[in-house]
């Protein structure tokens, strides 16, 4: 019998081990995108090619990354991996973000003008639930994104084809710049809450007449639960490594707009910011140490790149409005 028990305990810890091994390698985290991929090999650029192609390329490596789409799996070991899922949350909420400007902005001339039919049914596609994983499942949602997606970039490129569009305007790249800045807003105060922190109310700052639904507390203690400080880190991580690559994309498809506004810098400045989210994690995890303490606090650092993004991105959306 403790032979027995010896030889179990024994499958248990290989099991065990492979898992863990297993869970190393599907944590692995996609390589950004380079700009290089966004330009065509005939050497004439349609406008819109490098946006649309990054929002494809983008999706494509969620799914084909090692280990696949992970938020919606049922079966050891992803279930009990949440770094990568919410990696994967964050980098499809930017993939979302831009399809929706995409449909109402990008494709489409003025605000009287039809929605693309494909972009729309792209970004219905985006929106199913990511941790789905019944008939429809998430996986099958996104391949038929990027399906559409690939379709309406075929309609674009080709010159006898006046019905699919894309506009690289000043106002048009503002819209998706105000997106992106509560994005990283959002992010910022989330990270900087990992140490707790007492923030008055300025909900209604600005305005004398304003008025909300329910009253607010004048100051409030805000603390990101430990148990959810490595999520809120990944979750930043994944939605600044899907910006860098539609940022890099931006340059490419806005390059006259940025041009006549003398915004190349500004731009470039905020690729800088990102691309220094996405430097090595050497830690085996998430430190959250205190303020000024002994430990390091990793969230404390993102936050310091997402503020000077944000701030980059302020900038930019004032030179594009009035430079």
């Amino acid at each position: 019998m403790q032979v027995t028990w010896k030889k179990v305990l024994a499958a248990v810890a290989v099991v065990l081990l492979i898992g863990y091994l297993i869970s190393i390698w599907w944590s692995i985290e996609p390589d950004p995108i380079e700009q290089t991929v966004y330009s065509q090999e005939n050497g004439q650029q349609v406008v819109g090619y490098a946006t649309t192609t990054s929002l494809i390329l983008t999706v494509e490596a969620l799914l084909d990354k090692s280990g696949g789409w992970l938020s919606n799996d049922v079966t050891p070991p992803s279930i009990f991996m949440d770094n990568m899922p919410a990696f994967e949350f964050g980098a499809i909420e930017q993939a979302r973000d831009l399809a929706l400007i995409m449909r109402k902005e990008f494709s489409r001339s003025q605000s009287q003008s039809t929605a693309d039919k494909d972009l729309l049914a792209a970004h219905s596609k985006l929106n199913i639930e990511h941790t789905s994983w019944l008939v429809p499942s998430a996986e099958s949602e996104y391949r038929d994104a990027i399906k559409l997606l690939k379709l309406y970039r075929a309609r674009m490129m080709a010159t006898e084809n006046a019905d699919a569009q894309f506009y690289a305007r000043a106002d048009n790249l503002n819209e998706w710049l105000k997106e992106v800045q509560k994005r990283l807003g959002s992010m910022s105060q989330r990270l900087s809450a990992s140490v707790g922190q007492e923030r008055l109310n300025t909900d209604l700052s600005g305005d004398s007449s304003a008025r909300q639904s329910t009253p607010g507390f004048g100051v409030q203690e805000i603390k990101t639960s430990w148990w959810k400080i490595d999520d809120v880190f990944y979750e930043t991580r994944g939605a600044t490594w899907a910006l860098l690559n539609f940022m890099k994309a931006i340059e490419v498809d806005f390059a006259d707009v940025l041009q006549k506004k003398n915004a190349q810098v500004s731009l470039r400045q905020i690729i800088r910011e990102l691309e220094e989210t996405q430097q090595p994690v050497w830690s085996p995890m998430i430190l959250n140490g205190s303020g000024f303490g002994v430990v390091a606090n990793h969230s404390l650092v993102m936050a310091n790149y997402i503020s000077r993004a944000n701030a980059a991105v302020i900038d930019l959306t004032n030179l594009l409005t009035q430079g």
